[in-house]
């Protein structure tokens, strides 16, 4: 991995993006900070992907909209909060990236769309019942055509763990 201006990159010259899915879990917080460690460590960068379900009200075309326009306000502002935190923990604004749909299938779709994603950072369930849904279907459905690796970490790391082992 050749290094320029402290940015990482790759074999085929492609900046190090580390993906993180952004929800409303508790683990999504360690994926992040884990993932924001690597690239600080590795001169990469953070991105992150938030996929907001489709509006379902279909009473009120307006009425949808106007819900779809607030979801979408709420998770800009979220996506807002989180890249002060991955700024602060990796040095560097994370890109991000805004859908509406399903989690996992926006996810596959954007693996096969964007080619500079390297890593996709995923944090393990905590409350147990498998690994989490996205986990089990990203290694259920789509591993065979990933081109990128999963890292998965224990959902339950602590801070002090995270920097531990980044």
């Amino acid at each position: 991995m050749a290094q320029s201006d402290d940015v990482a990159i790759s074999n085929d010259g492609k900046e190090r993006i580390f993906l993180v899915v952004v929800d409303d879990s508790a683990e999504m917080k360690v994926a992040l900070h884990f993932a924001s460690r690597r690239a600080k460590r590795s001169g990469g960068r953070v991105a992150l992907l938030h996929v907001q379900e489709p509006a379902d009200f279909q009473h009120w075309v307006s009425v949808g909209e106007i819900m779809r326009e607030e979801n979408r306000e709420a998770a800009e502002e979220l996506l807002q909060k989180l890249s002060a935190e991955v700024a602060d923990w990796s040095g560097r604004v994370p890109t991000y990236f805004l859908r509406e749909g399903d989690r996992r299938e926006e996810l596959a779709k954007l693996l096969a769309e964007e080619p500079t994603i390297s890593v996709v950072v995923l944090a393990a369930n905590v409350s147990g019942g498998g690994p989490g849904p996205l986990i089990s279907y990203m290694l259920d459905n789509s591993a065979s055509q990933l081109h990128v690796p999963i890292t998965i970490v224990p959902g339950s790391l602590s801070d002090e763990d995270i920097l531990g082992l980044t």
